[in-house]
């Protein structure tokens, strides 16, 4: 039959058998027309919309709006052929881009003052070849990331600025260092394993992509150059984001209010709390609560945290959040997106170690985590869900999966606060 072709490559691969497929008949003209020109209109109208809210009224809800909108424009007005090239050229040549210029420092060279540079100019100042050179900055400048202003000409942006800092410019050697390479052995992996749902932290793509037996974790601890690069891009993603301990989100008070909190009972417990971001948040925010808080951390962490500025008022305790809880019935105990690193099995575990510890119709479980809708989920999220994915064996949850996961520990949902989408929602939980 014309146009059959033999799927099968060697009649197996792993034990997943390929059927022979009909390659379906696609009209050449459809790769190079508009994807979804029906939608084009309605787009045009709202992002004309949003965007008079926003130019009046500066608000971010309408400024997430209209790049939403703008986002699905793109993709409306694109072709087929137009989003292929997209996808397999310029997002891997982009991020090459960038991270060349990181490493040569050249956003720092581009952004120290207003004035257009020349490539021969920032060839000098990093000290590389202005031919190479010249070829990078007309990609960077092709996508955005930087401003042309005349033949071999640029300055600066907002993004080039913010690279000036670690903070920022650490997400590329980090994702190089210690992600991408197993998200791209993803395919592999999951062919090699029949498309099931990967739940091993230690067998997954991640020992594939970077050719280890170590869980990421503990692939961190043997590159701590990757680990700082790491806690700085998990920094910046966290950034301008709202926070559950906002007033409109939360209702913080609650704690406090509906029962009793002397200053020698323990309000927080932030289990896997890191540096102690979260709960010097918190007290920044709301300074006149009563109650003890607890960062409950692995040894090496609690050791560096003890060398920051802390709030005094902030306890820092080792602990191993898989071992059985030792603060017993603090008012709430809570975990900022700890879960998500792990597979269902070893959630339970975290959470059977804790559930003792909670005291009836008194301590609740706040879990500060993505909860993916079931429709119009943002594309931040459900790229977070295919990392996770790839390099714990773990997931972004959906609502039904976390409720089913909190009630097998014998633990009820309350209620799930969100702000908006695309944002870590709050998921607040009792002894059921």
């Amino acid at each position: 039959m014309a146009g059959a072709i033999n799927g099968t490559v060697n009649g197996h691969n792993n034990g997943h058998i390929k059927k022979p497929i009909q390659e379906a008949f696609v009209d050449g003209n459809v790769a190079i027309a508009p994807n979804d020109p029906e939608e084009v209109p309605a787009l045009l109208k709202r992002i004309t919309l949003h965007g008079e809210a926003y130019l009046t009224e500066n608000d971010e809800l309408e400024r997430s709006k209209i790049l939403d909108s703008a986002r699905s424009l793109v993709y409306a007005l694109e072709t087929p052929r137009e989003a292929i090239i997209r996808h397999c050229w310029s997002q891997s040549t982009l991020y090459a881009a960038i991270e060349t210029a990181v490493d040569l420092d050249l956003f720092r060279a581009l952004s120290r003052d207003a004035k257009p540079k020349s490539a021969a100019e920032l060839a000098l100042a990093t000290g590389v070849n202005p031919v190479m050179l010249a070829r990078i900055l007309k990609h960077l400048a092709a996508m955005g990331v930087i401003k042309e202003t005349g033949p071999d000409e640029y300055r600066r942006t907002g993004f080039s600025i913010s690279m000036q800092s670690a903070r920022y410019s650490d997400a590329y050697p980090c994702m190089t260092g210690c992600i991408t390479a197993g998200v791209l052995a993803l395919p592999a992996h999951l062919k090699a394993t029949n498309y099931t749902t990967p739940n091993d932290g230690t067998k997954s793509a991640f020992q594939r992509g970077f050719d280890t037996d170590l869980h990421f974790f503990d692939f961190l601890k043997q590159h701590p150059q990757h680990a700082s690069e790491f806690n700085n891009h998990m920094s910046a993603y966290r950034q301008g984001r709202p926070s559950w301990m906002d007033p409109g989100f939360y209702p913080v008070r609650r704690l406090v209010e509906e029962i009793t909190v002397s200053t020698e009972d323990v309000l927080l417990v932030d289990m896997g709390g890191g540096m102690g971001h979260d709960l010097s948040e918190f007290r920044r925010k709301w300074p006149d609560l009563a109650g003890r808080l607890i960062v409950q951390e692995l040894p090496d962490v609690v050791a560096q945290a003890r060398e920051l500025n802390l709030d005094p008022r902030i306890e820092l305790m080792v602990h191993d959040f898989f071992d059985e809880q030792v603060i017993i019935g603090a008012r709430a105990y809570y975990m900022h997106s700890a879960l998500h690193d792990w597979t269902d099995d070893d959630c339970r575990r975290i959470l059977r170690s804790l559930v003792p510890a909670m005291r009836e119709g008194y301590s609740k479980l706040l879990i500060n985590e993505n909860v993916i809708p079931s429709t119009n989920a943002y594309w931040e999220t459900t790229s977070l869900d295919i990392i996770m994915m790839a390099d714990f064996a773990s997931r972004e949850r959906t609502e039904s999966q976390w409720r089913a996961l909190i009630e097998s520990v014998g633990l009820k949902v309350v209620k799930i606060w969100t702000a908006r989408r695309g944002v870590e929602s709050l998921i607040e939980c009792e002894v059921a």
